[in-house]
């Protein structure tokens, strides 16, 4: 009782066709985005990121909340074991995510980060 589960060995617990987005930057790896859907994607500008260099951008959503949880993964676009994503903050209606490249050379790939929140309480 109350749990979501998932008996299937080819589908799982997420949400349906329509429910997500997505979304491109504009002018560089530090410009935000906007994009109102409870998971997506988000391409990144393809400007220059140096070596062991972080970008940090704001991804306005107005489903996010201080409680909620922010999935963040790379989907394509970039050189493999190159880069590193993750949620550096959250506040209502926005996040912040960070992108660094762990590669030797400056980069300027429009990697594609997906994107998914799962709703939280912290009480």
């Amino acid at each position: 009782a109350g749990a979501i589960k998932s008996s299937s060995n080819s589908t799982g617990v997420g949400y349906t066709a329509g429910a997500g987005g997505n979304v491109t930057q504009l002018t560089s790896k530090s410009t935000g985005v906007t994009l109102n859907t409870v998971a997506g994607s988000i391409t990144m500008a393809a400007t220059a990121l140096a070596s062991n260099a972080t970008a940090n951008f704001t991804m306005t959503n107005s489903n996010i909340a201080t409680t909620d949880i922010i999935l963040l993964n790379l989907r394509s676009g970039g050189t493999a074991m190159t880069y590193a994503v993750m949620v550096d903050s959250i506040a209502a209606g926005s996040c912040v995510i960070a992108v660094r490249n762990y590669s030797l050379t400056s980069r300027s790939e429009a990697i594609i980060i997906n994107f998914a929140i799962i709703k939280s309480s912290i009480n």
